[in-house]
């Protein structure tokens, strides 16, 4: 069993949160022992949002925190750069990871608000911006510093899952997040691991999230699923086959992690791992979908290209969106949106509404003769293949809500903006949704 790869899960539905993390850490030695020479614990939570089932358990973050101070550790910095169209210092608050740090004695750090660093990906002929931290931190000194990953047992419907591979997204910073955010997202997904590596993910698994990464509330009882499990190992590619396993997914059905494989990047191979709690991994295993529920406003026109429509940005992004604003806040105006490439001409000829124009390939082909058909007033664009905070300004705009709607349900819409101040103020680099949406002509 020796050259076999340890991965471990661990029942929190037996025990506390501070038990099932100390359980976990003592399988590899205990928390001591994966100190490095600064004894300085970078944890990346999965935090892209504040809608509930969407972030890392604060509660699991701040036993984590605890045991590794409690072993030794000089100071534990909590960290991420959110979604797009938000930041992360309000994201933080709305979750309560802000009062977590406080209370446990950890340092926040909004990822958005650092430094941009240029970094060359194996597989790509340009630069894209990590944190200047993460730099420094993780490649530079990456024998100084312990970096824990903790993502969250979800599908993703543009990356299929979203765990430990996929969590390190939240390293780039926004700007960086459009460019081949489409069939090519995999294989930046599994670059940027081959740049960066934890030294230990740990999967929060208290519960799986279905059918895509960012769920409607309303639609909880079908998104949801209890799980009640934490899933941890120092080889993050063999953590995510097993994650992704546990969801229903074999690792060749998932391209990053198959690229990953061919990449040699870890262990992929089930029979070369040592899984402690297996038979528990078994019992629990379900088939989770990463496709989306589909259910839109029926007063919306959707038009998808015909010879290509990215589900890894164009087409999944928008409709993602769509799908919890209108199921969550609503719909109130009737419009269209195109996307992708070989859209067709008859379709587009007959829209009269207010349109949106997602990507760059329907740009091109669509939104100069929408333009002088409807008007500029009617025909709004989101240009690049994952351009979240464009496309969901527009889609405020074109379906009556805004953005303190959404901020109801987080910290609020005054304590939003003095947030969303203090972020501007520290340099914060988030491309976030326009407060005020723009103005729609009907």
């Amino acid at each position: 069993m020796d050259n076999m790869t340890k991965i471990k899960a661990v029942d929190t539905r037996a025990r506390g949160m501070d038990a099932a993390v100390a359980e976990m850490f003592a399988d590899f030695g205990g928390a001591g022992a994966l100190l490095k020479s600064s004894r300085d614990v970078f944890i990346k939570v999965n935090a892209i949002d504040f809608k509930p089932n969407v972030f890392t358990d604060p509660e699991l973050v701040g036993a984590v925190v605890r045991l590794f101070k409690a072993d030794g550790a000089r100071a534990v910095y909590v960290i991420e750069n959110c979604t797009q169209g938000n930041f992360t210092r309000l994201v933080f608050e709305a979750t309560g990871m802000t009062k977590m740090c406080a209370r446990e004695g950890a340092v926040p750090v909004f990822l958005d608000e650092t430094a941009a660093a240029p970094v060359n990906l194996p597989n790509f002929d340009y630069t894209i911006d990590l944190s200047e931290l993460v730099v420094e931190k993780f490649i530079r000194r990456r024998d100084e510093n312990l970096y824990i990953n903790i993502p969250m047992l979800k599908t993703h419907s543009m990356s299929q899952v979203t765990l430990g591979v996929k969590n390190q997204f939240g390293l780039v910073h926004q700007s960086s997040r459009i460019r081949d955010h489409n069939w090519l997202l995999h294989r930046k997904l599994a670059d940027i691991y081959l740049t960066v590596k934890p030294d230990f993910t740990l999967i929060d698994g208290r519960v799986a999230v279905n059918r895509g990464h960012y769920t409607a509330e309303r639609f909880a009882s079908e998104c949801i699923v209890p799980v009640g499990l934490l899933i941890g190992g120092t080889d993050t590619l063999a953590v995510d086959v097993v994650g992704a396993r546990l969801m229903g997914y074999e690792a060749d059905d998932v391209e990053h992690l198959r690229l990953l494989k061919e990449d040699g990047a870890g262990c992929w191979n089930i029979a070369e791992m040592d899984i402690e709690g297996a038979e528990l991994l078994e019992r629990r295993r379900m088939s989770l979908s990463h496709q989306l529920l589909d259910r839109f406003p029926p007063g919306v026109n959707i038009i998808r290209g015909a010879e290509r429509c990215c589900e890894e940005g164009c087409r999944r992004n928008p409709e993602t969106a769509l799908e919890v604003f209108a199921n969550d806040i609503g719909c109130f105006h009737d419009f269209a949106i195109v996307m992708g490439k070989g859209t067709d001409a008859g379709e587009v000829s007959r829209i009269d509404t207010p349109v949106l124009v997602v990507g760059d390939c329907a740009i091109e082909e669509r939104a100069g003769e929408l333009r002088a058909r409807l008007g500029r007033g009617k025909v709004f664009t989101s240009p690049g293949c994952n351009n979240l905070a464009a496309t969901c300004s527009a889609l405020m705009g074109l379906m009556g809500i805004n953005a303190m709607m959404v901020t109801r349900k987080g910290a609020g819409p005054v304590k939003s903006l003095a947030l969303l101040a203090e972020s501007k103020l520290r340099g914060s680099k988030a491309r976030v949704t326009r407060i005020v949406p723009p103005r729609v002509k009907r």
